[in-house]
């Protein structure tokens, strides 16, 4: 917005100038985005406890978790808030993106909403039932998906595979389908990998900060040409938002490091899940996710193993999934996991990256 305001008056004040590079309104929008989770983090931390709204832990969970019980929730409103403020400010309303972005940031984190508000009301941990999730996620990624395939680029059904120069197939009509699992598997893998203090938060501000590097180079022809990655017109924008996530992030860690002052809760995790998917899809590395996110893959996959090992065999592959929990019961201290969790991530986002150049 401040780049469509402020710009054109570049010939009454020439400062106004910067407005037109992607890397100022990236570097401010993740200050942007900081500032408001720093400066309004104390103010919701006691808002939701004079509400009450506290987090209830699963009965079968670790048991050094039961004294987290009552911990502030749903602060995963504060990182929504933080996002869509600064996005608005900082990245270009003449985009698609933008508002693919903001769709996804506030559609998914609609659905995590209901469920810890309902959560908070039954004094449970159930909160909404599986299908009634998924069907709130399969709609809003429904939109996303069919808004991308009407208005995005020609790149937009193809296909890219990392150490690939060309797409592999142009999905077409298909590309909707796609899309709504790509979005629904990532906003629940973000979902499931939230459960020690930090941990998620840590992991999407190192996805957040390779997405803005992936997404300034797809934004530009020249880098995009070297590189031999698809060029996504207005795709710079993207860098805006991920640097947005970031600062966010940042900002929700101070909170959120353990010991937790607040919690984000579904309203957190699966509005962060999705807006880590919509960009995924936006910058064109559907498949590549699978690296740069690879703990939420890791911490899926544990739950998906142990579901299938239990039905088949009547026995437990891990101590308790999803991962994090194995760990935790296996000795190691939270504190311990998420810090190797995030070395796991780190690695993650380097090996991400490096494949911009073995092709």
């Amino acid at each position: 917005m401040l780049k469509a305001l402020l710009f054109p008056l570049v010939r009454v004040f020439t400062p106004f100038n910067v407005f037109q590079y992607i890397t100022f309104r990236a570097a401010y929008a993740a200050v942007t985005s900081l500032l408001i989770a720093f400066l309004l983090g104390p103010w919701m931390i006691g808002l939701l406890r004079r509400l009450r709204f506290g987090e209830e832990i699963r009965n079968d969970g670790p048991k050094s978790h039961h004294a987290k019980s009552g911990t502030p929730t749903m602060g995963g409103v504060l990182i929504i808030t933080s996002v869509v403020v600064s996005g608005v400010l900082w990245m270009d309303p003449g985009t698609v993106y933008t508002w693919v972005a903001m769709l996804a940031v506030l559609g998914f984190g609609s659905i995590g909403l209901i469920d810890d508000l309902r959560k908070i009301r039954r004094h449970d941990s159930s909160g909404i039932r599986g299908w009634g999730k998924i069907v709130g996620q399969v709609l809003v990624g429904s939109v996303i998906a069919v808004v991308l395939y009407l208005f995005g680029t020609e790149a937009t059904t193809q296909l890219y595979l990392p150490f690939v120069k060309n797409p592999v197939i142009d999905m077409g009509i298909f590309y909707v389908p796609f899309a709504v699992l790509l979005l629904v598997a990532t906003s629940n893998a973000v979902n499931l990998t939230d459960g020690l203090d930090g941990l998620a938060t840590g992991l999407v501000l190192m996805v957040a900060l390779t997405f803005a590097v992936l997404a300034y180079l797809a934004g530009r022809v020249d880098f995009a040409e070297y590189l031999q990655i698809p060029y996504i017109p207005g795709g710079g924008e993207l860098a805006v938002l991920s640097l947005a996530l970031a600062g966010a992030c940042v900002g929700f860690l101070w909170f959120n490091g353990h010991p937790a002052e607040i919690m984000m809760g579904d309203t957190g995790s699966l509005s962060l899940g999705g807006v880590v998917g919509a960009l995924a899809l936006m910058v064109k590395k559907e498949i590549l996710l699978i690296i740069v996110g690879g703990v939420f893959v890791l911490e899926a996959v544990s739950v998906i193993i142990q579901v299938i090992g239990f039905k088949a065999t009547g026995r437990r592959i891990f101590r308790m999934a999803p991962l994090h929990h194995h760990f935790e019961l296996a000795g190691w201290s939270e504190s311990k996991v998420v810090l190797r969790f995030w070395i796991l991530g780190g690695m993650f986002a380097i090996i991400a990256l490096s494949t911009l150049k073995i092709r």
